[in-house]
């Protein structure tokens, strides 16, 4: 089997990212091998595992067996009675703490021997990029490659804390607080500041194999005006709203041909109640539409017509 070396970069979605685990699978069928791995949200979480190894068929096999509800974990004041929610937004920001979510990918490395960024440093590169933003200081964060300029060893940090600050939806999960030298940094969803990074790995000459991203096709998504029940559907969907926003303003037409795009079925981010049924039916989804990529890329007309100019 031919082998083709590619990096991929994948789009946050929440629970949408069952969808890119598909596309994995036909890419890894067909031989294709990821060299590094960028990712924001959902796709920070699938980025970190096929840094660590991880298959497609391997990430397969754990959605089929995890309940997602248990990602919606509270703190001890957010299941305060009646009060936890107000009380978790007004003084965590969030309606769940997002704790679990870092454990379970501390244990998932872990078992690959992965647990640091070092441990995932080689030829003097990360194979692995995560993306998170800093709402303090109103800026995008690349993890590992920002981190010195918060008086952080990039080396000696952990790459669950990393997936756990790109998956802080705004509302949804708990900022994280980020200590430097000059005072503390918020950190949220990467989807606030760039949800789609597919040009993390560009370079100004000719690239040594094609950089794949992974996205998805949400014009099948609900049209229906939200119906605003409280202030906190009211916040999420400003949430949700601000990751579209940063997603299209990166859908040029040189991003758009090197792109699996991935049809979501009208699947929400936090449809985390989500159906086996649907789950499955995400999953093949992404399967085909990869199909589809491989069939008509053409890495060197992609070279001629985007790069030599």
């Amino acid at each position: 089997m031919y082998i083709l070396k590619i990096d991929g970069v994948f789009e946050g979605g929440g629970m949408r990212g069952i969808g890119i685990v598909g596309a994995i699978n036909y890419m890894e069928v067909e031989g294709c091998e990821f060299q590094r791995v960028a990712g924001s949200s959902a796709g920070a979480v699938i980025a970190a595992l096929i840094s660590a190894g991880y298959s497609a068929k391997q990430i397969r096999k754990m959605l089929v067996e995890i309940s997602f509800l248990k990602f919606m974990d509270k703190d001890k004041l957010q299941r305060f009675p009646l009060l936890g929610k107000p009380l978790g937004i007004i003084k965590e920001k969030s309606l769940y703490s997002g704790d679990y979510l870092e454990c379970f990918m501390d244990n998932l490395l872990m078992q690959k021997g992965i647990n640091k960024f070092k441990d995932v440093y080689e030829n003097g590169e990360y194979k692995l990029k995560i993306i998170a933003s800093d709402i303090t200081n109103k800026k995008i964060l690349v993890i590992p490659d920002d981190l010195p300029n918060y008086g952080i060893d990039p080396m000696e940090f952990t790459i669950a804390k990393a997936v756990r600050m790109s998956c802080s939806i705004p509302f949804y999960f708990k900022p994280v607080k980020l200590h430097t030298p000059t005072g503390v940094a918020y950190i949220v969803d990467g989807g606030v500041t760039c949800n789609f990074p597919l040009a993390i790995f560009d370079v100004n000459t000719t690239p040594r194999w094609p950089t794949i991203g992974f996205r998805f096709d949400i014009t099948d998504a609900p049209v229906n005006l939200p119906q605003f029940n409280d202030s906190i559907s009211f916040l999420l969907t400003v949430a949700q709203t601000m990751c579209k926003k940063n997603t299209s303003e990166y859908l040029n037409e040189e991003n758009l041909v090197r792109s699996v795009v991935i049809p979501t079925y009208a699947v929400l981010p936090t449809d985390f109640n989500l159906s086996k049924e649907t789950a499955i039916h995400l999953y093949k989804s992404g399967y085909i539409s990869a199909k589809k990529f491989l069939a008509n890329w053409d890495f060197q007309e992609y070279i001629n017509k985007y790069r030599y100019n």
